[in-house]
């Protein structure tokens, strides 16, 4: 099945051609970084007039890259929630007027669904896996049993890692998108030269949170103005991180544990963390699970992620009505009522 995918859920305009779930013929991403950069984070109206602009030549784009024309297309998969309602829309009426003009199904997908099926597009992944999300909107633990099968383990009960990541860099006058700014600092600091909080990490839960975090952050900036670039900048950053390896990877273990799973997906923007991967390296090596985590080029918002879960459900009959409509908050466990 040849289906065309669209991502519109934040500052990302992307569209994709993807070949049976698993072989991209097509991945373009149009990026709006360089617009909210002068905001110090996403505008949402802007990000969703721009997606207007963009969302025809993007699509127009990953068709010429694959070398297909629209009526080649046998389905349409689009990100459905959660993320901006305004940029949601603009994908997801896109999606459906093309496969109404064509006469081919769509299904709206979870982002974060996504996110989770992104390895698929490299290496498929036997169920049952554990899914560590990590975005700026999402750290969650879940326990995949099967395509729209997900048990929610943990959650962030705050802040979002991704969103800690971002906050501490605009504390510290980095510039947006500060996650990337922060490791690319951290690797010239030393990460026990500050001391700060691992929130949570002792609750005997598998939930997080990341706000006292970043207030410790601020806290500390406060009393100890840095100079980027600078050794003290490069000290704080690399301690930050660590505090944020080390709550992923404690509550990580313990949900492998808990479910006795030996197969640990990690995903998500935060995924491309240099320091977070190399941690859930180690760690999984240590408790004796398969890791698998996507290139980053595929751990960012693309469109090609949303065909793996697209191309199940389509060839499964599961297609989504032209009456469905975006939905900012969205469970993964929710996932399966569009259908019925």
């Amino acid at each position: 099945m040849l289906i065309l995918a669209i991502e519109t859920s934040c500052d990302e305009t992307a569209a994709a051609v993807v070949c049976d779930g698993c072989e991209t013929l097509s991945s373009v991403v149009s990026s709006q970084i360089a617009i909210h950069a002068e905001y110090g984070g996403v505008v949402p109206e802007i990000a969703s007039r721009k997606h207007l602009e963009m969302i025809t030549p993007v699509v127009s784009q990953a068709l010429h890259e694959a070398g297909l024309a629209m009526n080649a297309i046998q389905g349409v998969a689009v990100t459905r929630g959660p993320g901006l309602t305004g940029a949601l829309l603009v994908g997801l009426s896109a999606a459906k007027a093309m496969a109404f003009a064509q006469g081919i199904p769509f299904v709206g997908v979870h982002h974060i669904e996504g996110h989770i099926f992104a390895t698929f597009l490299e290496q498929p992944v036997a169920f049952p896996f554990l899914a560590l999300v990590v975005s700026g909107g999402h750290t969650h633990l879940y326990l995949a049993e099967g395509f729209g099968r997900y048990t929610t383990l943990g959650r962030t009960i705050d802040d979002a890692a991704g969103e800690a990541f971002d906050k501490s860099a605009k504390i510290m006058g980095l510039e947006y998108p500060g996650g990337a700014r922060i490791d690319a600092l951290a690797r010239g600091g030393d990460c026990r030269a500050v001391r700060l909080p691992r929130p949570m990490l002792n609750d005997g839960s598998l939930n997080f949170s990341f706000s006292g975090l970043k207030t410790a952050m601020l806290s500390w900036i406060a009393k100890h103005p840095v100079t980027i670039p600078g050794q003290e900048a490069s000290d704080l950053c690399a301690s930050f991180q660590e505090a944020v390896c080390d709550v992923l990877a404690f509550k990580t273990k313990a949900a492998l544990r808990q479910s006795g799973v030996r197969r640990l997906v990690v995903a998500g923007g935060v995924a491309c963390n240099s320091a977070l991967r190399a941690r859930m390296t180690l760690m999984a090596a240590d408790a004796g699970v398969e890791l698998h985590c996507p290139t980053p080029a595929l751990c960012g918002d693309n469109a090609a992620m949303l065909a793996v879960a697209g191309n199940y459900y389509l060839c499964n009959g599961l297609a989504s009505p032209l009456s469905l409509d975006v939905t900012a908050s969205w469970e993964m466990d929710r996932i399966k009522e569009q259908f019925t």
